[in-house]
């Protein structure tokens, strides 16, 4: 791949003045795009060789999380929580250990979303994973807060101390509290910096770094549930029950999250075998090894990657691949968007490279239908051109749409257009700043377009297509909408978030 203009002119909107408006129209060096009325419906093709993930899995792992809850509810009502609701302060404290047990049990589930086990992941993606995990934490940290509201009015109606009193009691006396504020300090701390605001405004380093931190949280709220919490020994099932699911997210955390990466590295290292620049800002890194065979990476997927060579290589962070992989390399391009990614230039042949994954669902396997549209925003199109590279497809089954905010922006062009060539793929590159007069994936210029309706005119029969989009999560938002609005069904809308 070179990071040279391609010889023939690259695919592009025009406008073009009609008697009902300005729509867009593609053109190439060769010829214009077909604005045709949509092919008829043909059958669901799935590549030969590619098997779909077990959807299922995502249907049980559902089961299995509200069975929890079921047994949590279960254990409270046999414990007397019921009974306890005919006087305020008993209203107060039951609801008050109800609101606590639901929570611990949804922050192991929390723990649990994210452990990268494989089945779970395989159905799943790290996408709706994360999405589910955010939403699963929210609402553990909402009736976290409950419970702790609670029980303290619940324990102050009861006691001539009154209020103050009680939380000094708490405090000082409750064998394990100190820790839970520990631990409540820091679930705080988790929560507040996963706000979108309060995400954005920091690196992603430091984001990482105080995430981890949930985990903390978590282990020190685990002595004052064992010591206070009437309901974990209530009865020996009670016991089981609690102590079975701490150790069971306890080896999920540490076999998949630590141990299987560290194996795998161990086992077959993976080295750096080559970085080249493909802009001033934009870097490939080509990893290889004994260890690459051994993966069972497909094009569009992604790792965590950790470089060995010096400060911050604790800091793992994800990486799409750009091209598929050939058994013997792995390779990615990333922008350079922080400390992590800033590094990666100055990269040596012969680093050694930690990795955990591969993960997510935006792959060749979760193909529907002979047709593809890749779409990719800025970095976001090194996954497409994994994914170009490793479709199973014959002439004109696939579309490759690129959004640029420049003209001159060589990133992955050349070789796109190359491979979009010898493939018999369509590539259109939109080129130009983005669009501020209203919300579109659009450029600037394409002010005057419909988003729907200029998908339809690149791609008229994109209601029978997979389509598969990576880039910054409001642009892909707004690609997602207008490819429903084009008629795409939502389940064959495939695309890959890293900020929830």
């Amino acid at each position: 791949m070179t990071t040279q203009q391609p010889t023939r002119p690259l695919r592009r909107i025009e406008p073009r003045e009609t008697g009902t408006g300005r729509v867009p129209r593609a053109t190439t060096g060769r010829r214009d795009v077909p604005s045709g009325p949509p092919r008829p419906q043909q059958r669901p093709f799935v590549p030969v060789g590619v098997s779909h993930p077990p959807l299922w899995w995502r249907d049980a792992s559902v089961l299995a999380m509200w069975t929890v809850l079921l047994i949590v509810v279960a254990l409270w009502v046999s414990g007397g929580g019921v009974q306890s609701l005919g006087t305020l302060g008993g209203a107060l404290l039951s609801t008050g250990r109800l609101t606590g047990l639901v929570a611990s049990a949804l922050l192991l589930v929390q723990v649990f979303l994210m452990a990268r086990i494989p089945w779970f992941e395989k159905a799943w993606g790290q996408d709706s994973l994360a999405r589910t995990h955010r939403l699963v934490g929210f609402t553990s940290f909402t009736l976290m807060l409950a419970h702790i509201v609670l029980i303290t009015l619940g324990y102050a109606a009861g006691t001539p101390a009154g209020l103050w009193g009680t939380i000094v009691d708490f405090t000082l006396n409750y064998p394990g509290m100190l820790l839970a504020i520990a631990g409540t300090a820091a679930l705080c701390m988790v929560v507040v910096t996963s706000y979108r605001a309060a995400r954005r405004r920091l690196r992603y380093e430091s984001w990482h770094l105080i995430h981890l931190y949930a985990y903390l949280g978590v282990g020190l709220a685990l002595p004052h549930q064992l010591w206070t919490g009437q309901e974990f020994l209530s009865s020996p099932v009670a016991t089981v029950f609690w102590w079975g699911l701490y150790i069971v997210c306890a080896g999920a955390v540490l076999v998949y999250r630590i141990g299987v990466p560290l194996w795998r590295s161990l086992r077959a290292p993976l080295r750096v075998v080559h970085v080249r620049r493909e802009s001033a800002t934009t870097t490939t890194v080509v990893v290889g090894g004994p260890g690459v065979a051994r993966l069972t990476a497909k094009a569009g997927q992604f790792f965590q990657w950790r470089f060995l060579d010096g400060p911050g290589w604790t800091r793992a962070h994800p990486f799409s691949l750009s091209a598929a992989p050939d058994g013997a390399t792995l390779q990615f391009t990333a922008n350079r968007a922080g400390d992590g990614t800033s590094r990666l230039h100055r990269l040596k042949a012969g680093t050694r490279v930690l990795i955990e994954g591969p993960y997510g669902r935006m792959h060749p396997g979760v193909r529907t239908q002979r047709k593809v549209t890749l779409i990719g925003g800025g970095i976001g199109i090194a996954p497409m051109k994994s994914l170009l590279e490793g479709l199973a497809q014959a002439p004109g089954d696939v579309t490759v749409i690129h959004r640029v905010g420049s003209e001159q922006d060589p990133t992955l062009a050349a070789a796109i257009d190359e491979t979009a060539r010898r493939r018999g793929a369509r590539y259109i590159r939109l080129a130009g700043p983005r669009n501020r007069a209203r919300d579109s994936w659009l450029p600037g210029w394409a002010d005057a377009w419909d988003d729907a309706g200029a998908l339809q005119h690149l791609c008229p029969d994109i209601a029978e297509h997979d389509v598969f989009v990576c880039g910054a999560p409001d642009w892909m938002d707004r690609v997602r909408a207008s490819a429903l609005d084009a008629g795409v069904p939502a389940d064959r809308i495939h695309l890959e978030r890293f900020q929830y």
